[in-house]
């Protein structure tokens, strides 16, 4: 295995794992609470603890999930952290426009960042993946609709 494999293997992969886990996974309870409660200062708390919670949750899955040994996948607890951190800090950046106390700027905001993610996303996964950008933008932006479209809908209806 080369240099640049076991990088993409070992950090790369492991990264985009706690990425895309924390930037759709963490959708549905923050702007599920944002629209039942139109407070932004709820949608910052479920936001942060969820961000936290799947960060020490995804950490501990990817960590304890194979030892690395037969698979070359590296150190459990390097792959732990950086799918970890990887997904805390997917979760975050759409959880901090809640701390602007104006709810409709808040959101409104949030969605933008989430865009962003997104894109950056489809980004990652070209370079370092070899997928066209589109087609991964379209996959990871699916993902998104259906979890906002969800977590919208209940939102909406049981608030």
């Amino acid at each position: 295995m080369t240099r640049a494999d076991r990088f993409l293997l070992q950090r790369v992969q492991p990264a985009m794992v706690g990425l895309i886990d924390g930037s759709l996974s963490t959708l549905a309870p923050i702007f599920g609470i944002a629209l039942a409660s139109h407070n932004s200062r709820y949608a910052f708390v479920a936001g942060l603890v969820t961000a936290i919670g799947a960060g020490v949750s995804m950490g501990f899955s990817e960590g304890l999930s194979d030892t690395g040994e037969l698979t070359g996948r590296g150190n459990p607890l390097m792959r732990g952290a950086i799918t970890g951190g990887g997904t805390f800090l997917g979760g975050i950046l759409h959880t901090l426009p809640f701390l602007i106390p104006h709810f409709q700027v808040a959101i409104t905001l949030a969605i933008v960042v989430v865009g962003l993610e997104l894109l950056v996303l489809a980004w990652l996964r070209w370079k370092y993946f070899e997928v066209g950008f589109l087609r991964a933008l379209a996959i990871v932006t699916g993902a998104g609709i259906i979890i906002a479209a969800i977590s919208a809908g209940l939102g909406s209806q049981l608030g």
